[in-house]
């Protein structure tokens, strides 16, 4: 049985290359479950590795996809059986392990959740770890205090993956959603998922003048980090939390602890990765029913295997918006 994969490949000399093969079962590494994919999706995490950059990728031929949905073919595991819907993020699948693009996969059952009712599986992965992350930073909000009503929130780098699903939840939530972004022509879109201000980069992007600012934002979920990360901490109200979820921006942090000493600010750090099994099934849970389906289907670009080296080069150099659906099996 053979099926189509993208393979990653570095020769001796650091040479890059990625190619669309077909290849057997028998070379997929080991795991409880094979999956057949239905979809994948492009994350920033996807375009590292199918650029062979970052470090992410030790061992090759390699198939990157930190992201998949499909349905099982096999399983050793009770808690899966033939013909059931599954989605994976995470776990360092598409990094240390194969991952999603290609037609199957086979992983351990411990890293799939089960798809929730509600969910279409292309809907899934134009969810993916970007969205999965949003909703883990938002539930992180709320558990820290966050109520309709309390304010402005602000979303950093807006107009990404993170930042376009968290606007849209945020908003049909009920929040007033201030969304940070440094391309004007995606003020239209952004207004469209619900944001009610839409804060050019400029503006916030700036080192740090006074440790403390006029309080401004409710929460925030921050992208970005760096400069812009710093410059946030000193204008949320008291007693409110900023959920950290990238680095866009930079991995430093030039700021200071005032906004965490005087106004008791908290800087929630939101991981995906390796989230338990039982925080995964809430937060998808809470994805089928608290995301606008309509929203969502307005960020969606699909696209094709063959279209992945070109995506990922696109996405480490900010060239995409929304959430890209990649169709395996086009």
């Amino acid at each position: 049985m053979t099926f189509n994969a993208l393979i990653v490949n570095k020769d001796d000399d650091g040479n890059v290359s990625q190619t669309i093969e077909q290849i057997e079962v028998d070379r997929l590494p080991e795991g409880e479950v094979l999956v057949a994919v239905d979809y994948s999706t492009v994350n920033y995490k996807d375009g590292l590795c199918v650029n062979a950059t970052g470090g992410l990728v030790r061992n090759f031929p390699h198939v990157p996809g930190i992201d998949f949905v499909g349905t099982v073919e096999a399983s050793d595991d009770d808690r899966y059986k033939a013909g059931d819907k599954v989605v994976l993020t995470g776990w360092r699948v598409g990094e240390a392990h194969w991952g999603g693009y290609a037609q199957k996969a086979r992983v351990k059952a411990d890293w799939l959740v089960p798809l929730p009712e509600g969910l279409s599986p292309k809907q899934a992965m134009a969810v993916g770890t970007a969205g999965f992350t949003s909703m883990l930073a938002i539930m992180a909000l709320e558990d820290h205090g966050l109520k309709v009503g309390d304010g402005p929130v602000l979303v950093t780098g807006a107009s990404g993956g993170v930042g376009s699903v968290a606007t849209a939840i945020l908003a049909k939530l009920g929040h007033e959603v201030a969304a940070v972004t440094g391309r004007p022509e995606s003020g239209d879109y952004l207004k469209s998922l619900g944001a009610s201000t839409i804060v050019p980069r400029e503006e916030i992007g700036e080192a740090v003048k006074r440790p403390l600012e006029k309080e401004t934002w409710a929460g925030c979920v921050d992208a970005v980090g760096g400069e812009m990360l710093a410059r946030v901490l000193g204008q949320m109200k008291y007693g409110t939390s900023v959920s950290a979820v990238g680095l866009a921006g930079g991995a430093t942090y030039p700021g200071t602890v005032v906004p965490f000493l005087l106004r008791g600010v908290n800087l929630l750090g939101i991981d995906s990765v390796m989230q338990p099994f039982e925080n995964r099934q809430r937060a998808w849970q809470r994805i089928a029913s608290d995301l606008p389906m309509d929203k969502l289907e307005s960020m969606i670009e699909m696209a094709t295997l063959a279209d992945l080296p070109k995506l990922g080069s696109d996405i480490l150099k900010g060239q995409t918006r929304g959430r890209i659906v990649v169709d395996v099996n086009a």
